[in-house]
């Protein structure tokens, strides 16, 4: 549903419930309504399946176009995905495949004006052919995240919790990208990271 107030165009809302148990032909209906950013997640090797569900959330909040699920992870519609998602997996497109630099390879691959990817129950209308692929990883060949500029349409690519992204990965993508710890603790949670450098790239784009 289409909600218009004054000259605002606004989607309707749904609370945790309504998405839990919203039935996936209307959750199809409600995700074309969603005017998707030129933002795309890339996961690979995340094996809590509590953090899959919340980059689902997040995901949804920044109204990624599509998640690829990568290498060895669960997969909706397995049962923590589903909690932790509070019901964003049946609204965010996603796609699951073999390795990261398979989905590397579908974006890259991809004409203007030729969508060949299921994404059927989304409104992708923009182009994809120019993603910039931009890993969020500790790197001697990093620099800061805030540092990055960032291009639409753009891939963020996430890891492992423990081992992060693996080499042949890093070594295809366009920049790598850091963000500063000052504590004793190495690395952030995998949704904090995406969430971070989500954010600032939809803010900063260019």
């Amino acid at each position: 549903m289409i909600v218009i107030i004054g000259q605002f165009t606004s989607m309707q809302k749904l609370d945790s419930k309504q998405l839990r148990d919203i039935p996936m032909t209307e959750a199809r209906d409600f995700s074309k309504e969603v005017n998707r950013k030129p933002l795309y997640f890339i996961v690979e090797n995340v094996y809590d399946t509590f953090n899959i569900g919340g980059l689902f959330r997040l995901a949804d909040a920044l109204a990624v176009s599509k998640i690829y699920l990568c290498g060895e992870m669960e997969t909706p519609p397995n049962h923590k995905i589903q909690k932790a998602s509070v019901g964003t997996h049946k609204i965010v497109p996603w796609e699951y495949k073999s390795s990261a630099r398979e989905a590397i390879r579908e974006l890259r691959m991809l004409e203007v004006g030729h969508w060949k990817l299921d994404n059927r129950d989304s409104n992708v209308k923009h182009p994809t052919s120019n993603v910039k692929i931009i890993a969020i990883e500790q790197s001697k060949d990093s620099i800061p995240y805030t540092k990055a500029v960032y291009t639409m349409p753009v891939a963020l690519l996430v890891g492992n919790e423990t081992f992060g992204l693996s080499e042949q990965t890093i070594s295809l993508v366009d920049q790598i990208v850091e963000i500063p710890m000052w504590g004793i603790n190495k690395s952030l949670n995998v949704i904090v990271s995406a969430a971070i450098v989500g954010y600032h790239a939809i803010s900063t784009k260019k």
